[in-house]
């Protein structure tokens, strides 16, 4: 149901309006995972155990780190030597 990064709108505004023959109000009151569920697809996303929670807040930090992912270092404090 899903096309690259987003959602297949189209397939499923088909799938709801033509094979489900839901009404336009019905469809757009469904949430995507219920959507599935309805057409037999099961579960859309994975469970969430503790070590899904775990990655997910380390790839989606609170609050951002700085640009890039990497490591930002203060001026002066490198080992390099230079100041």
């Amino acid at each position: 149901m899903t096309v690259g990064r987003g959602l297949d709108w189209a397939g499923m505004m088909r799938a709801g309006l033509r094979e489900l023959r839901l009404h336009p109000d019905q469809f757009w009151a469904l949430t995507p995972a219920e959507l599935g569920l309805m057409l037999g697809l099961g579960l859309l996303a994975p469970r969430m155990t503790r070590d899904r929670l775990t990655d997910l807040a380390a790839r989606y930090p609170d609050t951002p780190g700085p640009p890039g992912g990497g490591t930002k270092t203060r001026r002066g404090n490198d080992d390099d030597g230079d100041e």
